[in-house]
């Protein structure tokens, strides 16, 4: 418990100093962010502000994951460094994209093609190693199985080993693309996604904390409501990294924003959460416990979809953000109602996790 709490307070302090001290280097390099034309007009007035924030927040993370474990005395599990790695990888991604954006003075930045091949090369590597290095109990970080808040009777492998690795890396690259790409549209707006983030990761710090008091490993006698979950206290740590992180970047990223997270934090976040939804067995639970990302990424899907098919908008623009904005909704006023609904789903998703656990 205390070396949870220590993480979470590291990340914080490290954010919530070293953000401006990032501002300061970016400026002086005039490493600003650019705006679409086709977006809101209002957004025009914040061309130049700094960006690639992301890195902040992953150095954070990764400082208080290792001060944690210096502190409490333990070695860095499996699944603590793969999911740095997924979070640390798909970050760098971001950050070749922020930068490319930024050098060559324009708002596109990595192609489609080649941001979907970078995701899809980290997110192999991580789905064929969270299968390996099992533990002495025989337990490895993750599963074959689909899972909701345990696994389900749904094993990818019905068919073979083989077959059972390929549709889970096939699985598990969906659950990153999607995730990575869900947090990247959510961070239109000035501390949108980072409080958002920090709602999500605050709900898997008090299920991998459950977890590992109600661990198949620990309890004396096994029974249905125990989890398998390989090294929840280690995700405990990384989730309140994450979300000391985000809390001390949000002071800068609050409007009006003094800095953006970029591509390079909302790729390495969606990635977190896809991940750590992978570690802890919880890959249906997360869309609900997440289930503002869910709601944005919709809105842009569905505006697509049916413009293809018919030629009209459903939404005024999509994602769902600038909708409102464009209704005449303050930029303040959305992103704290939608702060607001993060949080609804977050309550429900971790009533149904307690709510599972009772009746199991």
């Amino acid at each position: 418990m205390i070396a949870i709490l220590a993480s979470g307070a590291v990340a914080l302090l490290v954010s919530l100093f070293g953000t401006p001290l990032f501002i300061r280097f970016l400026v002086h390099r005039n490493y600003g962010q650019f705006i679409r034309q086709d977006g809101p007009t209002a957004h025009f007035t914040k061309r130049g502000t700094p960006t690639m924030g992301g890195v902040v927040i992953i150095m954070a993370t990764l400082i208080a994951y290792a001060f944690a474990n210096v502190f409490a005395g333990s070695r860095p599990s499996a699944s603590g460094l793969l999911l740095l790695f997924l979070m640390v990888g798909l970050g760098v991604i971001g950050f070749l994209d922020d930068f490319i954006k930024i050098s060559r003075q324009r708002s596109l930045g990595l192609s489609p093609k080649w941001k979907i091949i970078g995701q899809g090369v980290v997110g192999i590597v991580f789905s064929v190693l969270v299968l390996q290095f099992p533990n002495e109990r025989w337990r490895t970080p993750a599963s074959t199985h689909i899972s909701f808040s345990r696994d389900l009777g749904i094993d990818l492998a019905f068919a073979g080993a083989a077959v059972g690795l390929i549709l889970f890396v096939i699985w598990a690259n969906f659950l990153i693309t999607a995730w990575s790409n869900a947090v990247n549209l959510t961070d239109g707006l000035d501390g949108l996604a980072t409080g958002a983030s920090m709602l999500v990761f605050g709900a898997y710090i008090l299920v991998t904390m459950w977890q590992m008091n109600q661990s198949c490993q620990i309890l004396s006698r096994v029974g249905q409501s125990c989890y398998e979950v390989r090294d929840p206290r280690d995700l405990a740590i990384i989730a309140a990294a994450i979300v000391g992180a985000c809390f001390g970047f949000l002071w800068w990223n609050a409007s009006p924003a003094k800095i953006f997270m970029g591509d390079t934090g909302s790729l390495a976040l969606g990635g977190a959460l896809a991940g750590i939804s992978i570690l802890t067995r919880t890959e249906i639970l997360a869309a609900i416990i997440g289930g503002l990302f869910v709601i944005i990424v919709l809105s842009d899907v569905i505006q697509i979809g049916f413009f293809k098919m018919t030629g009209r908008r459903v939404f005024k623009m999509a994602p769902l953000h600038h909708h409102f904005e464009l209704m005449g909704w303050g930029e303040v006023t959305i992103v704290i109602r939608f702060w607001i609904i993060a949080a609804l789903f977050v309550c429900a998703g971790l009533g149904l996790f307690y709510a599972e656990w009772v009746v199991g």
